[in-house]
């Protein structure tokens, strides 16, 4: 019942909190953006408008710094305003949104190298294309594969100094039959490239002969896995007999000497501003943090195979960590004692989506200790001073096609913040001919390891920018 009551208290004070001029835009202001905008561009069966990434547009530093200095006990707010970049007539448009006054106040056409983040709609469109491509039809007509089972995916398609006219992704195709494990059973060989902007394939080519991975031994599903399983271990309880230590308000966040802003971001997801810590000797608040997100995560490939060279992703720019951000699962992504916060973006056609349960703000205790001393030399004494180390955790899960990054912003008593990226997920394999190791002889590169018959994890690595 206890728990019940904080967790009540807590929605309360997050709903009821004052506006900051960091907080991200909410469901209205998402409408009202789209109004606007829809109202300046309007659609045709010739020119279709998408909103490739909407966010707040922020107001400057000084501008935060005079807000948050302000002796009034309300002080006035910056003007709301958003950053909009937005397809329109095939050009990327780049747009500032004034809410007050319900105006566009900036235009600009880019006319730089690359492409906006792509969207769900698009990418879920685009994936679409081949099941009513006849050159595809026939491939898996040769390969006696159940088109109901297959399902494509859209990949970016890296830039490699050329001059680009189009907007363009590969598509790139699966079986899933027997697993759900889709990344398994590649269609290896078979290769597209889709026009993103008329929706339509414009090159395609089969390599026949490389076989489908089998699906058996790949399924990951608790429900559908059979034994043997590994050890089972006795649950851990987390409890907090005297309630959360932290406090919500609005997006802000107290805990401890530490206060801190919580934003979201369609590209690169959680945002941490004004990160401050008290000084107990000095009685004021240091700042430690203006403003923190992964700004990218590089994912280059190493195969120079046609169905490969080109995967040399930017998984924030190119996908969205925002827009990938996944349902956190309270009790397994996310312990007993967190507590979960929704988030909000805008999709390819302006509407507001909910990502519930976006975000976990937890204090953890690993067992771990931030400080200690055993003194034995003063005679007749042993001194032994511990310091547990506590911390709050602020969390996000994004999904980018096979991998999940679990992102973890972590607050210290020490005055120090540890920022770490976990990958997990499912490897990215691809089909070969080998079924041994043995039969990889001398100089043979496979760009990969042999995992199981005709299935390689193909090389890759990557490195974030925070």
């Amino acid at each position: 019942m206890k728990i019940v009551m904080v967790l009540v208290l807590i929605q309360v004070c997050w709903r009821c909190a004052e506006a900051h001029p960091l907080d991200p835009l909410t469901p209205s202001e998402l409408n009202l953006v789209r109004t606007i905008i829809t109202n300046s561009y309007p659609t045709s069966s010739s020119s279709n408008l998408t909103f490739q990434h909407v966010a707040l547009d922020e107001p400057d530093k000084p501008q935060i710094l005079s807000w948050l200095s302000s002796k009034s006990r309300a002080p006035s707010l910056p003007p709301r305003r958003a950053f909009v970049i937005a397809r329109f007539q095939k050009q990327s448009l780049e747009m500032t949104v004034d809410l007050s006054t319900r105006s566009i106040i900036s235009t600009r056409v880019y006319k730089g190298h690359g492409f906006p983040t792509l969207t769900f709609v698009e990418q879920g469109l685009v994936s679409q294309l081949p099941f009513s491509y006849e050159p595809f039809k026939d491939s898996l007509n040769k390969r006696a594969l159940n088109m109901s089972q297959v399902v494509c995916a859209a990949f970016t398609v890296g830039w490699f100094g050329e001059e680009k006219t189009k907007r363009t992704v590969k598509v790139k195709c699966y079986y899933t039959n027997g697993t759900a494990n889709l990344y398994a059973r590649p269609l290896e060989g078979v290769a597209m490239v889709a026009d993103l902007d008329d929706m339509r394939i414009l090159s395609f080519s089969d390599r026949f002969g490389i076989p489908v991975p089998k699906g058996e031994g790949t399924e990951y599903r608790l429900s559908n896995l059979k034994p043997p399983f590994g050890p089972k271990l006795n649950g851990v309880n987390v409890t907090q007999p005297h309630r959360p230590g932290f406090t919500i308000d609005g997006h802000s966040v107290s805990w401890g000497n530490w206060k801190f802003h919580l934003g979201f971001d369609f590209q690169v997801g959680a945002i941490i501003s004004l990160a401050s810590i008290y000084d107990i000797e000095k009685q004021r608040y240091r700042e430690v943090l203006y403003r923190g997100f992964i700004s990218e995560v590089f994912v280059p490939y190493q195969d120079p195979t046609e169905e490969w060279y080109y995967t040399t992703y930017f998984d924030c720019g190119e996908y969205g960590f925002g827009q990938s951000a996944s349902s956190l699962e309270p009790l397994t992504d996310c312990p007993p004692n967190a507590h979960f916060l929704d988030a909000f973006y805008a999709d390819a056609n302006g509407n507001p989506v909910k990502i519930t349960n976006a975000f976990c703000i937890f204090e953890k205790h690993a067992g771990d200790i931030m400080w200690r001393h055993t003194e034995i030399a003063i005679p007749n004494q042993v001194i032994t001073e511990v310091r547990a180390d506590v911390s709050l955790v602020v969390r996000m899960v994004s999904t980018v096609g096979n991998y999940d990054y679990v992102i973890d912003w972590e607050f210290k008593p020490s005055g120090s913040i540890k920022f770490g990226v976990g990958l997990t997920g499912i490897l990215g394999m691809k089909g070969g001919t080998y079924i041994n190791t043995d039969q990889i002889k001398g100089e043979i590169d496979i760009h990969g390891t042999l995992l199981s018959d005709n299935t390689i994890d193909s090389e890759s690595q990557r490195s974030q920018d925070p």
